[in-house]
């Protein structure tokens, strides 16, 4: 064999043998031995809910007077009509001495929140007792004679709720909260038959709903 034939020969070898690095000890994985980045970068666990008040990412933010005066135009079908009178004391900006919009949930955005709560829930609890068409009502659009809560079934009281929690605050209520607020809502309505008032019922259940922080937050 000529010279130039065995040195071809001794390089093909040569490139074939892998170094002594690149060979695997006896049992180890392949992962330990060749690690490949994927390129991608590092990226931040996520904060533990139970240390970030139960929710992860942005803490939730309370509506703009703006947003209050639709959310509840859009839900109830009516206005709140003190709302602007106290839209400076619930954090309007007037661009004048304030130029931002305050949107922390206070004592005072509180007290005047349950107000107009009281002002517009009770206006359409009487506008539902005096609906004939269920479809049409606000708070009792799943119950025929809502007239006298007290006298439905708790299945019925459920599904009532499960609806009104879903347009209230776009999330339906479930599991044990659910069975907390059907027992509240059935001591509720068995008050308002005792003193003939089934008025005050449905507009305890409407008041509930828009003060609760699912609603006023996003």
């Amino acid at each position: 064999m000529r010279l130039v034939d065995v040195l071809t020969v001794a390089l093909l070898v040569s490139a074939c043998t892998p170094a002594p690095h690149d060979v695997p000890p006896p049992g180890a994985e392949p992962a330990e031995l060749m690690p490949v980045g994927d390129g991608h970068p590092v990226v931040d666990a996520l904060p533990d809910p139970e240390l970030s008040g139960g929710h992860v990412g942005r803490a939730p933010r309370r509506l703009t007077v703006a947003q209050l005066k639709q959310s509840i135009r859009v839900t109830t079908g009516r206005d709140w009509a003190g709302l602007e009178g106290l839209a400076a004391s619930l954090g309007r900006a007037d661009y004048a001495l304030v130029n931002a919009e305050a949107t922390e949930t206070n004592l005072v955005f509180a007290k005047f929140l349950e107000d107009g709560a009281r002002e517009v829930c009770l206006a359409t609890a009487d506008a539902d007792l005096a609906q004939p068409d269920v479809a049409q009502r606000v708070l009792s659009p799943k119950i025929a004679a809502a007239a006298d809560l007290a006298a439905l079934d708790e299945a019925r009281v459920r599904e009532n709720l499960v609806y009104l929690s879903t347009r209230f605050w776009g999330l339906p209520l479930a599991g044990d909260e659910l069975a907390t607020w059907t027992a509240s809502a059935q001591r509720i309505a068995a008050r308002a038959k005792a003193q003939k008032k089934p008025r005050e019922a449905w507009a305890a259940l409407c008041i509930a709903l828009l003060t609760d922080a699912r609603f006023i937050t996003y």
